[in-house]
């Protein structure tokens, strides 16, 4: 199963005790639906355990059973409906509407007041409309709805639930989503999913640590290849000096200095500093090798 499977199945495992709830989920669900109009109600699922919770949500909260379900054994995509006519505008009365005179459905707030209806809500969007991408490839959470009045009353919602989303627009759907890790947490931990708000956070935290890791290691390997094309500039300027005069007429300090480096080339200058009798600091050595690059230069 997918992540966004994972997701409404936790859902689903949230009991609707309240009347009150149960409705606000109900209309969250028929609002992010396939179909919700005077003719026809219609909810397409892949999800199981969505599927075996809308004959008790519909009846908790609206009072209505469907006219068609899915058969027992079915596979794929399982479709629920609605086509009685007074079973409809049950419906649409339950949800402060009108079957016959609603030019275009909102977001009734009236049945919106309770913080506890206000997730329900946001329960039921999500799982009619919305899906989230695994947090192991990328971060990305939506709502759709073919209903522009209802996603933007939904975006109001949100933004005044802390729970701000983007808006935008695709293929005749309003979409509300989310691309940050951080609100996709709190968006699922709001409508009772924090096992898979945890997930993501998990992801998260070890995309951080790879990120960190390589970022270590390609500074770690870019470090020892500047060193090691250091050590061969110095090497051959040392063999250059050999070659010529000037080498004999070396001080004694960069003439140690200029021994110790080409019988270590694969030696830091820090650790050549080391080796020096005294032990010297890493600038003088840098300093040393500066004087010996110049010194090359000029013969």
């Amino acid at each position: 199963m997918s992540f966004s499977g994972n997701v409404k199945s936790e859902l689903c495992r949230t009991e609707v005790e309240k009347n009150c709830c149960a409705l606000a989920e109900a209309m969250g669900t028929l609002l992010f639906a396939n179909t919700f109009s005077a003719d026809c109600i219609r909810i397409v699922t892949e999800n199981r355990d969505f599927g075996m919770r809308l004959p008790r949500l519909f009846r908790k909260g609206l009072g209505v059973t469907f006219d068609q379900l899915p058969e027992t054994d079915a596979v794929g995509k399982l479709t629920y409906a609605v086509n009685d006519t007074e079973k409809i505008q049950t419906v649409f009365s339950a949800c402060g509407f009108s079957a016959q005179t609603s030019i275009s459905l909102h977001v009734n707030f009236a049945l919106l007041e309770k913080e506890c209806c206000r997730r329900a809500f946001l329960r039921g969007a999500f799982l009619a409309g919305g899906s989230v991408t695994d947090p192991e490839k990328r971060y990305h959470l939506e709502l759709s709805t073919s209903h522009l009045k209802v996603s933007r009353e939904t975006g109001t919602l949100m933004r005044e639930m802390e729970l701000t989303a983007k808006e935008t627009e695709r293929k005749g759907s309003s979409v509300l989503y989310y691309k940050q890790s951080d609100s996709i947490e709190d968006f699922l931990t709001a409508i009772g999913a924090p096992v898979s708000a945890m997930a993501v956070m998990s992801a998260k935290i070890e995309k951080d640590w790879r990120n960190a890791a390589n970022r270590k290691t390609n500074c770690d390997a870019a470090n020892v290849e500047k060193a090691v094309a250091a050590s061969q500039e110095q090497l051959a300027a040392i063999r250059k000096l050999e070659k010529s005069s000037a080498y004999e007429s070396l001080p004694e300090k960069l003439r140690q200095t200029a021994i110790l480096r080409r019988e270590y080339p694969e030696m830091t200058l820090s650790e050549l500093a080391q080796l020096h009798e005294p032990p010297i600091s890493k600038s003088a050595v840098n300093h040393r090798m500066r004087k010996l690059l110049s010194m090359a230069s000029e013969i």
